[in-house]
């Protein structure tokens, strides 16, 4: 995701490096998104689309509409492969937005570069990599094979390690020197996954891969308390968090929630405020779930449209009826996912960019093409095998992302309040919404809005437990027990990477100085430049 002022992107050469240093978290053949501050606000979309050779007659097996499978064995096939957007996404990006002082191939010469001389591999990275290698084994690997992406064709590196991907390296630069359609989609790369993908079964073609385009849709907002928080539109979930954020303004406009008016009223310390956010956002996810879908695809049922979703009247009486300020709700529970990389940059112009880069869990589908250095993504898994669902497996369609940058601009003038993300599979509107009423109500500046322990609604197939974070008050634990909510609390360690990676620069309306915050959660760092 992007942001940008006055129509330049930010002087950075970041774009490529989580691919690098975070291989289980991003892969080349992701899915990727940003969104652009400018006078108007932006989304981009490198989104990826399911294959067009499908018949719709057909079972998923045979590569078709979901019949004839089950959901578990359709997300642990090669099906779930869809069109990877981020080559075309970042190319597109840079020549719609870019100063014209630095070409593709300089962008992207710095990751290139550190995948071919090495790097050290961060303690964070290192535990999730090496909990990732199952995924590269179970389902591609044959008894006696060397595993791909690991050191010695066996493990996962260890932190401190340096580890060095040439292949990633000689992708990275046929991108930059030969363009997207040539140097990645109709290169060596594309023939590469394509091979990779028929070789298991299935039916992309190098044509699927070379029609692909990139859209470039409006956004959508909410605003809260004169603050805007600014999502890319559906096919991303980036609407729930906007369903959540109006929903607790409308409790708070109606009187049935206290206002937060400091940091002692935030969720971690009061309960009434806990409580309400997470109904608020359990009414933003079910909306999700049932809604959103590829705008430009054919839907099978009649969807509301996104400006009805977002219509405050609407979401105002909805969560009049079903909020109990004494009793949980269950509902809108999300599945479980993340394998996200995200950075932030303003530059000295202003100029702000959000940008998310994703594979969906952990390594994809951790199928590897030949000579290419990355593991393919497994976004499909994100489509309904439900033939009358809106957004129910189907052709050159864009299944449900969960990937979404954010930004924050002040409503009455449109200039930048912040620019932000939350990766973590659906803890990314949970985030946003966390994020930024930490910021705009209770006044956190970037870095403790980031260290606040959070809450993640997590896994719908444990009946939608509320995970909570150490740090959480005790106050705020007995009062959500006893209002029936089920829950895990005190989550801690490597656990935590549950409630996602923020990051967060925030630009000081009076002064304009920068002031970021980035998560102890990852690896990491906020810096000046």
């Amino acid at each position: 995701a992007a942001s940008l002022a006055r129509g330049r992107p930010p002087r950075t050469t970041t774009t490529g490096r989580p691919l690098v240093l975070r291989p289980a978290g991003v892969r080349r053949g992701r899915w990727e998104l940003r969104s652009h501050w400018t006078t108007r606000s932006e989304g981009g979309g490198g989104d990826d689309e399911d294959e067009d050779e499908r018949d719709d007659d057909d079972d998923v097996e045979g590569g078709g509409g979901g019949r004839g499978i089950s959901e578990e064995k359709f997300g642990e096939s090669v099906h779930v492969v869809t069109v990877p957007g981020a080559a075309a996404g970042w190319e597109d990006f840079l020549r719609r937005h870019g100063s014209g002082r630095l070409t593709l191939a300089e962008l992207l010469e710095p990751a290139a570069a550190l995948a071919e001389v090495g790097f050290p591999v961060s303690p964070i990275t290192a535990h999730h990599w090496s909990n990732g290698i199952e995924t590269l084994v179970k389902r591609w690997v044959e008894p006696g094979e060397d595993v791909p992406l690991t050191v010695d064709g066996k493990r996962g590196p260890r932190p401190g390690e340096i580890y060095k991907n040439p292949d990633l390296a000689r992708a990275l630069r046929d991108l930059g020197s030969k363009g997207a359609r040539d140097g990645f989609y109709g290169g060596k790369t594309g023939g590469a996954i394509v091979d990779a993908v028929k070789r298991h079964g299935g039916v992309m073609t190098l044509e699927d891969l070379t029609s692909h385009t990139t859209a470039f849709p409006d956004p959508i907002s909410a605003t809260y308390r004169g603050i805007e928080l600014w999502q890319v539109p559906p096919n991303g979930q980036g609407i729930a968090g906007l369903i959540a954020l109006r929903g607790l303004a409308a409790l708070e406009d109606r009187g049935l929630v206290g206002k937060v008016e400091g940091p002692e009223d935030l969720g971690p310390t009061k309960v009434e405020t806990m409580h309400a956010m997470i109904e608020t956002m359990r009414l933003g996810f079910g909306d999700a779930r049932a809604f959103v879908a590829d705008p430009d695809a054919p839907v099978a049922t009649g969807a509301p449209s996104v400006e009805r979703l977002l219509d405050y009247e609407r979401i105002a009486d909805r969560i009049a009826d079903a909020y109990d300020p004494n009793r949980a709700v269950a509902q809108g529970a999300p599945p479980p996912t993340s394998c996200t990389v995200s950075f932030q940059v303003v530059d000295s112009d202003g100029d702000a960019v959000s940008f998310v880069n994703s594979n969906f869990k952990g390594f994809g589908t951790g199928l590897v093409p030949e000579g290419c250095g990355f593991s393919l993504q497994n976004r499909g898994f994100g489509f309904s095998l439900d033939p009358a669902h809106p957004n129910a497996l189907a052709p050159n369609k864009r299944p449900f992302h969960t990937i979404i940058p954010g930004m924050l601009t002040h409503a009455d003038t449109g200039e930048l309040y912040a620019t932000l993300s939350n990766m973590g599979g659906y803890m990314q509107p949970q985030g946003h919404m966390q994020l930024t009423v930490g910021m705009v109500a209770g006044g956190l500046d970037p870095q403790s809005a980031v260290d606040a322990p959070r809450f993640c609604i997590a896994d719908g197939t444990i009946g939608g437990t509320v995970m909570l974070e150490e740090g959480m008050s005790d106050e705020v634990i007995r009062g959500l027990k006893d209002r029936g909510h089920k829950m895990v609390s005190g989550v801690s360690g490597h656990e935590r990477a549950l409630f996602g990676r923020a990051q967060i620069i925030k630009r000081d309306r009076r002064t304009g100085v920068l002031w970021a915050g980035s998560d102890g959660r990852a690896d990491g760092c906020a810096m000046g430049y």
